[in-house]
C-alpha cells in the first residue's frame, strides 16, 4: 500500500483527500448516499485519472466513480475504498459547427451543458436536474424533457474516450471500437472511466413547458386519457405525470401533468396541449414558453438520515390501460407512495433494439415510485409496496438503472434482457476482466 500510495502522490496532479481532511466530510458523499473512503481523489487530467485508476487496481481498494453524484444506489461513494470524482473534467466545447457536434468532460453536470450550449442556439436532449451529471445519466439511458424527438441521451453519443482498467486510454465510436462503442451506450460504468464524450447537438428555440394540474379525484380519467393522447401526438410533446405526492397531500395532491413542446410556435403547441387540458377539471395550468435550459430544475440534496427508495419499470403499449388503472388505484390510498410515469415512444422506439445496450425500445411509458423519510418510516412502508409491485408484476417489464436504488442480481436482469446481458459480459471480459468497476449494475466478466 505505502508504494502504491507513493507513486499515486508523485503521479496524481489533482487533490487526494483523506479522513481528517478540511474538504473530507463534503468530499466523502453523494448526494444521495454517505460513505467513509480511505481516499477521494479530484483529478485535473486525463492522465491523473489513469493515475487514479493504477492505484486502485494496485491496491485492490474498491472503486467508485463519481460524476454528478445523484445515483439512488450510492454508486458515488463507498467505504473503505476509492473515489474518483470528476468534477473538475468539465469542459463544454463545440467542435465543430457545422455538425453541432460537443466534447463534453466526463465530470460535467446538464446543467453546465445546457447554459454553455444556450448562446449557441444548441442543445442534447438529456435528463431533467441540472446537477446530475452527464456520465452517470447517459450511461444508462437518460429520459428527459426532449426524449420524444431526439430519443435518449445516449441516442446522441458519437464517440467517448475512457480509461480502462488496465490503464489504457481508448476512443469509442462507430469505426473506432464498435462493440465498446454499443456497450457504453446503456452498459453503465461497466468499461471504464469516461473522461469526454462526443454528442451531435441540435439547434433548439424556446419551448413551451410547464404544468397542467387537475383534482386527485379525476386521476383515473386523466391518465387514461393523458396516455391516449400521448400515442398519437407529435414527437415534439414530451410529458411525465406526478401524483400521490405525499409532500402536497398524498392521495389528495393533484394530478400534475407536466409538459414539454419542443418549438416556439404557439398554435403548434396549442394543438398539442389543449387535448391535454380537455381531459379533466384544470386546477393550475402555468405552461409557457421559456429557453430549453430553463426546463431543468436544481437537485435538491435530502437532509441527513433522510432514505430515499426508488422502483422503475417499463410499460408496453398492450398493459398501459391495465398498469394506469392499478396505479390510480393505489394513488387513493394513504399508503401510497410518490407515483410518476413518463412519456417515452417517439424517436426512442424507432432505433433499432440491438443498436446499443438499453434494450427498452419499444415501451410506451417507465413508471417510478419512491418512498422518502427516516429508514424506520422506509421499513415500515416496504410491505405495501411490494403489495404494489405485486400487483403491477403482470403487467410491466425490465427496469431503469437511473431509477434504481438497489442493485441486486434481479434489478440487473430486469435492466439487461439475457442477450444483452451476455453481450455486454463479453465486452467485460476484454476491457475488465478483473472487475474492477463492480460499483454498478454491474456485469460480471
Amino acid at each position: 500500500m505505502s508504494s502504491a500510495l507513493e507513486t499515486l502522490r508523485r503521479d496524481f496532479g489533482g487533490d487526494i483527500i483523506e479522513p481528517g481532511g478540511a474538504e473530507y466530510a463534503s468530499a466523502s458523499r453523494s448526494v444521495l448516499a454517505s460513505g467513509s473512503p480511505a481516499y477521494v481523489l479530484r483529478p485535473e487530467s486525463v492522465a491523473d485519472v489513469r493515475a487514479g485508476v493504477g492505484f486502485a487496481a494496485r491496491t485492490g481498494l474498491p472503486l467508485s466513480v463519481r460524476g454528478g453524484g445523484h445515483g439512488f444506489a450510492g454508486f458515488g461513494t463507498n467505504d473503505d475504498g476509492v473515489v474518483i470524482d470528476l468534477g473538475r473534467l468539465s469542459a463544454v466545447e463545440i467542435i465543430d459547427k457545422e455538425r453541432h457536434l460537443v466534447r463534453i468532460g466526463g465530470g460535467a453536470t446538464w446543467g453546465q451543458v445546457a447554459a454553455a450550449l444556450a448562446p449557441h442556439g444548441l442543445a442534447i436532449s438529456s435528463g431533467d436536474t441540472k446537477s446530475v451529471g452527464v456520465g452517470g445519466l447517459t450511461l444508462t439511458g437518460g429520459i428527459g424533457w426532449k426524449v420524444r424527438k431526439y430519443g435518449l441521451a445516449l441516442d446522441n453519443v458519437v464517440a467517448a474516450e475512457l480509461v480502462t482498467a488496465g490503464g489504457e486510454v481508448v476512443r469509442a465510436s462507430a469505426e473506432q471500437n464498435p462493440e465498446l462503442f454499443w456497450a457504453i451506450r446503456g452498459g453503465g460504468g461497466n468499461f471504464g472511466v469516461v473522461t469526454a464524450f462526443e454528442f451531435a447537438a441540435h439547434p433548439t428555440a424556446d419551448v413551451f413547458h410547464g404544468t397542467i394540474a387537475f383534482p386527485a379525484a379525476e386521476a383515473a380519467t386523466v391518465l387514461q386519457g393523458w396516455a391516449d393522447h400521448l400515442r398519437a401526438a407529435p414527437d415534439e410533446l414530451t410529458s411525465v405525470v406526478d401524483f400521490a405526492n405525499p409532500f402536497a397531500g398524498g392521495p389528495e395532491a393533484p394530478v400534475e401533468v407536466h409538459v414539454t413542446f419542443d418549438g416556439d410556435d404557439p398554435e403548434h403547441a396549442a394543438r398539442a396541449l389543449d387535448p391535454i387540458r380537455r381531459l379533466g377539471t384544470v386546477i393550475r395550468d402555468d405552461v409557457a414558453p421559456r429557453p430549453y435550459a430553463d426546463t431543468l430544475v436544481d437537485g435538491a440534496t435530502p437532509p441527513p438520515g433522510i432514505r430515499l427508495v426508488t422502483r422503475s419499470a417499463f410499460v408496453d403499449k398492450e398493459s398501459v390501460s391495465a398498469v394506469l388503472r392499478i396505479l390510480a388505484e393505489v394513488g387513493a390510498s394513504e399508503r401510497s407512495p410518490f407515483i410518476a410515469v413518463r412519456s417515452v415512444g417517439g424517436a426512442v422506439s424507432r432505433v433499432p433494439e440491438d443498436a446499443t445496450a438499453y434494450a427498452h425500445r419499444q415501451a410506451e411509458l417507465m413508471l417510478v415510485t419512491t418512498v422518502a423519510g427516516p429508514e424506520p418510516v422506509v421499513e415500515a412502508a416496504r410491505p405495501a409496496l411490494e403489495a404494489i409491485w405485486g400487483r403491477l408484476a403482470l403487467h410491466v417489464s425490465g427496469a431503469y438503472a437511473n431509477f434504481l436504488a438497489s442493485a441486486t442480481e434481479q434489478d440487473v436482469a430486469a435492466i439487461y434482457p439475457a442477450a444483452t446481458y451476455e453481450r455486454l459480459a463479453a465486452v467485460k471480459r476484454r476491457y475488465d476482466p478483473g472487475n474492477l468497476f463492480a460499483r454498478n449494475h454491474n456485469i460480471q466478466p
